[in-house]
């Protein structure tokens, strides 16, 4: 059987520092490349601590539980819990995950479920952007909010995590003002269902266009009935329809996007030619395989997933509760991705 001491000999370190890294709590202490290279020994080696011993010595079990409303089934938002898994496994921990498929009021059996199997941490993931209300739990258990901020303001022991939408759509914006486009169609969805990111899209849309000089026109602002490619399509019959269409569309979502490349096909309209169309997302499935590609705004999903494991990892990895990092919370950037749909009015 391969021990800790095979390891350390393989390594030229000592069993002090290999248990540093195979227990998470290298981090400050051992140098990253030697931390990477102990646990590439310990895997070509077919070394596995004995779990049990070492939950009963640190009475950790090197578990974080995830709770996902409906993130493991939406394809691109589980990205999110890849992120988590591949931070945790680098670290030592493992992550187990229970999907409430939606139902609100599965979050808190899910979180008892949870720490009944003695995890050591908790994230909460939501598949948008959105408020969260907390569950109960041990007041010293390290909680992560994974694209989600606390209801509660003053919640005090949280770590929360979400994309920056404003600026990530202030940048696309100006990405097509800086092509020379001055009518910018803003595809938006109703409030009630997304608050947070059509208030935060549209913002940073407003807040380009005034930058820029250029009037904020409401006839521009449209609303889709849902982020579909259905009301993507409906919405673009509408807006391409006009005598004076604009030159450029911003959409709320890569799917409204798709329905405008379908319209403008149906009227004739060359993408990016005569009609520019920015979207937000970054659903490769649908970004890529449209041609001309899609330029998009990314959602940051698999980054943001390795930040909230990352958080609760430095919180377990303190020895004392006065040594844990200060709670906070922290936006992600959201990238523009360059495909082929923008370019100048008029191009063609």
């Amino acid at each position: 059987m391969i021990k800790m001491k095979d390891v350390a000999d393989r390594a030229g370190v000592s069993i002090s520092s290999v248990s540093l890294v195979l227990s998470g709590r290298a981090k400050g202490r051992i140098n990253p490349e030697l931390a990477e290279e102990i646990r590439r020994i310990a895997d070509e080696l077919g070394y596995r601590p004995n779990q049990l011993a070492r939950s009963l010595r640190t009475r950790q079990t090197h578990t974080i539980g995830l709770v996902a409303d409906q993130v493991a089934t939406v394809a691109f938002a589980g990205q999110m819990i890849a992120g988590a898994q591949h931070a945790a496994h680098r670290r030592g921990y493992l992550v187990m995950l229970i999907d409430t498929a939606g139902d609100a009021d599965a979050q808190v059996p899910a979180t008892r479920a949870l720490l009944q199997r003695d995890i050591d941490g908790l994230i909460l993931a939501s598949d948008f952007h959105q408020e969260v209300e907390v569950p109960p739990v041990p007041d010293d258990m390290p909680v992560a909010l994974l694209d989600g901020r606390p209801a509660d303001p003053s919640a005090p022991t949280l770590e929360w995590v979400v994309p920056d939408e404003e600026k990530g759509s202030y940048q696309g914006t100006m990405r097509l003002l800086s092509a020379g486009h001055r009518r910018i169609a803003f595809v938006t969805v109703p409030g009630s269902s997304y608050p947070i990111a059509t208030r935060l899209r549209r913002r940073g849309y407003e807040a380009a266009l005034e930058e820029s000089g250029t009037a904020v026109d409401p006839g521009l602002i449209v609303p889709a009935a849902d982020p579909g490619t259905a009301a993507g399509v409906a919405v673009a019959r509408r807006i391409l329809a006009r005598p004076d269409r604009p030159t450029a569309v911003f959409c709320f979502s890569d799917q409204i996007a798709f329905g405008f490349f379908q319209v403008a096909a149906e009227l004739g309209l060359r993408i990016p030619q005569d009609l520019s169309v920015l979207g937000f997302d970054d659903q490769r499935f649908i970004a890529e395989a449209l041609s001309p590609g899609l330029t998009t705004i990314k959602l940051p999903h698999r980054v943001m997933g390795e930040w909230a494991a990352e958080r609760i990892l430095d919180r377990l990895a303190a020895d004392e509760p006065e040594a844990r990092p200060a709670f906070r919370g922290y936006r992600v950037p959201c990238p523009l991705v360059e495909r082929g749909s923008i370019a100048p009015p008029g191009a063609g």
